[in-house]
């Protein structure tokens, strides 16, 4: 690998650092209480769950 080959490389892998530290982290626990809440309002919608009406089934 040249030099400018390797610099080029580490000045991507320090632009992608500065992206990923700018992210904002919420704990594990907060993440899961909201994506289990958003299971929970969405069910009703959920063709897994409800099935899927043998009218509207391209299938």
């Amino acid at each position: 690998m040249s030099s400018e080959a390797s610099v080029s490389a580490l000045q991507r892998l320090v632009e992608q650092l500065k992206l990923e530290a700018g992210v904002e982290r919420i704990k594990v626990s907060q993440a899961a209480a909201e994506l289990q809440q958003n299971c929970m309002q969405n069910a009703c919608k959920d063709a897994l769950l409800v099935g899927v009406p043998a009218g509207s089934n391209p299938f």
